[in-house]
């Protein structure tokens, strides 16, 4: 299996090394075990991504800030608003 060498800052370092359940454990095999949040996806941030990507988005910003609202609030959903 490949191998890839990583630079880790000292506190990171420990915390990767508090995390191994047996001191044979492979650094490798805690990263695999470890559990990371998906970033969020907000309407916001789609809007940011259009943007970079090609310069506009498809969406407008009334459209986009109601995305964002429902995904704040997700008993407002779809059917409580209406499209632009």
């Amino acid at each position: 299996m490949a191998t890839r060498t990583v630079e880790l800052e000292a506190d990171a370092f420990e915390k990767l090394e508090a995390a191994k359940w047996a001191p044979e454990e492979s650094f490798s095999a805690v990263v695999r075990r470890a559990e990371f949040p998906q970033k969020a996806h907000l309407a916001s941030d789609l809007l940011e991504d259009f943007k970079q990507r090609a310069g506009c988005s498809p969406l407008s910003e009334e459209t986009l800030d109601k995305l964002a609202e429902i995904q704040r609030n997700p008993a407002r959903g779809p059917s409580h608003w209406e499209e632009p």
